[in-house]
């Protein structure tokens, strides 16, 4: 297929559709126009010529339409996958987190759920002393990465 003047299109199923589109009104108009002459003594002969051609370009939309169809289904398997292995990091994440938290902090977090209140800023440093989990741990774990 010739490359068109189109806009680039992040999702392959647009791109697929846009060219399919361009491709088939071009092809049915030579279609139609090509071999297919309507004169009163082979009527019969010309509808059954429509026929097929019409039969043919509607094998090839649909034959590109799978195409598009396949090519996106690759895509969206792969974001499956991508957001499969981030939620599981989120999960360790989280599971640290909840190791590393004093209960009073554990207990904070929970009123807060259930209210669904936003933390308050001062929440972050908490009066007192650090948690014994916490010193224990060297100081490049206790400020883990940022979700």
């Amino acid at each position: 297929m010739s490359s068109m003047n189109t806009p680039c299109y992040t999702v392959a199923m647009d791109l697929g559709v846009c060219q399919l589109r361009h491709f088939s009104i071009s092809f049915l108009s030579s279609l139609l126009s090509a071999d297919v002459k309507l004169d009163n003594s082979s009527s019969g002969a010309s509808v059954v010529a429509i026929d097929n051609k019409i039969e043919q370009a509607m094998d090839l939309v649909k034959s590109h339409l799978m195409y598009a169809v396949r090519e996106e289904v690759e895509v969206l398997k792969e974001q499956i996958k991508e957001l499969i292995d981030r939620n599981s990091q989120l999960e360790q994440e989280n599971t640290l987190l909840k190791t590393l938290a004093s209960p009073e902090q554990m207990a904070q977090f929970q009123a807060q759920v259930q209210t669904g209140s936003p933390p308050a800023p001062s929440t972050s440093a908490t009066p007192g002393p650090p948690s014994t989990a916490a010193l224990a741990q060297p100081p490049s774990h206790i400020a883990g990465p940022s979700a």
